[in-house]
C-alpha cells in the first residue's frame, strides 16, 4: 500500500504495514520500477514478423490471436477484448508518475531532488502515453492527426477522473511538452539503470520526432543521444568467443540497453518459444547474421512446424538479455540512418547501417552498397530495423507509421498453413489502411468511461 501525505486528514496516523511517502528522496525512489511490463498479446500477430503454430490456429475457436494472425475483420474483436494488461499496466504506471509529479513539491527535502524526481516521472509519463497512442489510435499522419481520435491524456493524480479522449495531435503535443520540460533536469548517469538517463531521453525524443516526420529534429536528438552512449554490443566478437554457451550476458552487462522494460517480466525470454518469427523474417536474416544464428531454434519438433521455415528465440534470459520493448543504442543508430535517408543523404545513411552491421554480420557481405534513391535506401533501413528490433511492439508501430506514406506502405500477405495438408491453403491479406491496426479499447474501460469511444467503426456490445 502506498499512502501519500498531501492531505492533512491522513498525516497523523500511519496504517500498519503502509509505506508513507513524505520526502523528496522517497518520491525519487518511486521512479525506479524494475519489472515494468508491456504485454503485446493484444496485437503481436498484426505484423509480418511473427508466426503461429498451425495446431494453435487450425480447428480452434477464434480468439484475438487467431483473428489477428488471419487478418480477420469480420469477427467481433471488441467483445473478445474484455480487458487488456497492456492498457491497464500503462495507465497504472502513468498514475504512479502523476503521483510523483503532483505531490513531490509538497514533500520534505531539497529542491534539486524534487526537480529531478519530477523530470524523471515526466519522461516516463511521456513514454507511456506514446505507447498507448501508437497502440489504440491511427499512426501519426500530419494530414489528419488533428482530427484522428487518440487516447485519454492523464496529466494529474486523480483516481476518480473520467477524462475525455484527445486527438492524436493533442497527445503528441502533450508528450513533447513533457519531454522538453524534463530534459534540462535529467542526468547523464542516474543512480541506477531504472532511472531514465539523458541518452534514453534524447533517444525517445528522436523517436517521437521521427514518428511525426520532423526529420531534422529527430536527427539532432539521435545525435545527442549517441553523444552520451554510442556503444553497440559486438555480436561478431561474442560469437568468436563462443557466444552464450561460453559467456553469459545478463541485462546489466548489455552495454547498448538504454531502458529496462519487458513484455511480461525480466525472465520473459525463457518462454520465447511462444514468440515465433515468420518464414519471411527468417529468410530476411539470411545465413550469416549473428542475431539469428546465436539465439534462434529451427529444429524443434515440439515448438515448430517442421517445414514451415519459422523459428523461435531459444536463449534463456540469464544467458543473454535482448531488449524487446525498451530502447537501446542500436535503435538510435537506425533512427539516425532513417533521418539521413529521408534527407537524401544516402551515403551517410548506409554508413550508419554498416556501423551496426559490422557488429552483427558474421561473414559474407557486411557493408551494403549505397543505393541511388530514397526509397531503396529506406528499404535497407526498414529491413535492418526488422532484424534488430525483434519481438515487442516496434514492427507493429513501424508498419502503422509507414502505412501513412504511400512510398512505404505495405500490404502484408500470409500464406497459411504451410505444412498441414488436410485444410485448404489460403492467402490472408492485411491492407495498409486496415482497421485491425487500431486496437479497440478494452470493454472494462469502455463501460466505466462513457466519454471514451472507439477509434474505429466497430460497435460496442452495450
Amino acid at each position: 500500500m502506498l499512502t501519500v501525505t498531501s492531505c492533512e486528514d491522513y498525516t497523523d496516523v500511519t496504517p500498519k504495514g503502509a509505506l508513507v511517502v513524505e520526502t523528496a528522496a522517497q518520491y525519487y525512489d518511486l521512479v525506479s520500477l524494475p519489472n515494468r511490463g508491456y504485454p503485446i498479446n493484444n496485437f503481436q500477430y498484426l505484423v509480418d514478423d511473427q508466426w503461429m503454430k498451425e495446431g494453435d490456429v487450425i480447428g480452434k475457436t477464434p480468439n484475438i490471436n487467431i483473428i489477428n494472425f488471419t487478418f480477420d475483420e469480420t469477427t467481433d474483436r471488441v467483445s473478445l477484448l474484455t480487458s487488456s494488461s497492456f492498457y491497464s499496466q500503462a495507465y497504472a504506471y502513468i498514475n504512479r508518475w502523476n503521483t510523483i509529479i503532483t505531490l513531490v513539491d509538497d514533500s520534505k527535502g531539497d529542491a534539486a531532488t524534487k526537480q529531478l524526481a519530477k523530470a524523471e516521472a515526466k519522461i516516463n509519463r511521456a513514454y507511456d502515453h506514446f505507447l498507448l497512442v501508437n497502440t489504440y489510435a491511427k499512426g501519426y499522419d500530419p494530414q489528419t492527426a488533428t482530427t484522428d481520435g487518440g487516447i485519454c491524456i492523464m496529466d494529474k493524480f486523480d483516481l476518480e477522473s473520467q477524462p475525455s479522449k484527445s486527438t492524436v495531435a493533442e497527445v503528441y503535443a502533450f508528450i513533447q511538452k513533457d519531454i522538453d520540460e524534463a530534459l534540462p533536469y535529467l542526468q547523464e548517469k542516474p543512480v541506477d539503470v531504472y532511472h531514465p538517463s539523458l541518452a534514453f531521453a534524447y533517444a525517445f525524443k528522436a523517436k517521437v520526432h521521427l514518428f511525426k516526420r520532423e526529420i531534422a529534429s529527430a536527427r539532432e536528438a539521435a545525435e545527442k543521444s549517441l553523444s552520451y552512449n554510442n556503444k553497440i554490443f559486438d555480436l561478431v566478437a561474442y560469437n568468436a568467443q563462443g557466444g552464450p554457451a561460453a559467456i553469459s550476458v545478463p541485462a546489466a552487462n548489455n552495454v547498448e540497453v538504454l531502458s529496462y522494460q519487458y513484455m511480461t517480466g525480466y525472465n520473459e525470454m525463457n518462454f520465447a518459444y511462444q514468440y515465433l518469427i515468420s518464414p519471411e523474417l527468417r529468410t530476411l536474416f539470411g545465413t550469416n547474421d549473428a542475431r539469428f544464428n546465436l539465439f534462434f531454434n529451427t529444429t524443434s519438433t515440439t515448438n515448430l512446424d517442421q517445414g514451415s521455415n519459422a523459428a523461435y528465440w531459444s536463449m534463456a534470459y540469464t544467458k543473454f538479455f535482448y531488449s524487446t520493448v525498451g530502447m537501446k543504442t542500436t535503435e538510435v543508430y537506425l533512427m539516425l540512418a532513417e533521418c539521413y535517408a529521408r534527407e537524401d543523404k544516402f551515403t551517410e545513411a548506409v554508413d550508419v547501417l554498416n556501423t551496426l552491421r559490422a557488429k552483427r554480420i558474421l561473414s559474407g557481405t557486411v557493408n551494403l552498397a549505397v543505393p541511388t534513391t530514397r526509397k531503396e535506401t529506406m528499404e535497407l533501413v526498414i529491413n535492418e530495423r526488422r532484424k534488430e528490433l525483434l519481438l515487442g511492439f516496434n514492427r507493429f508501430f513501424d508498419l502503422k507509421r509507414l502505412n501513412t506514406e504511400a512510398d512505404y506502405a505495405k500490404t502484408v500477405t500470409r500464406l497459411f498453413p504451410l505444412v498441414n495438408k488436410t485444410v485448404a491453403q489460403k492467402t490472408y491479406i492485411l491492407q495498409p489502411n486496415s482497421r485491425l491496426y487500431i486496437i479497440p479499447f478494452p470493454l472494462s474501460v469502455l463501460t466505466k468511461n462513457p466519454k471514451l469511444t472507439l477509434n474505429t467503426d466497430e460497435k460496442v456490445p452495450f
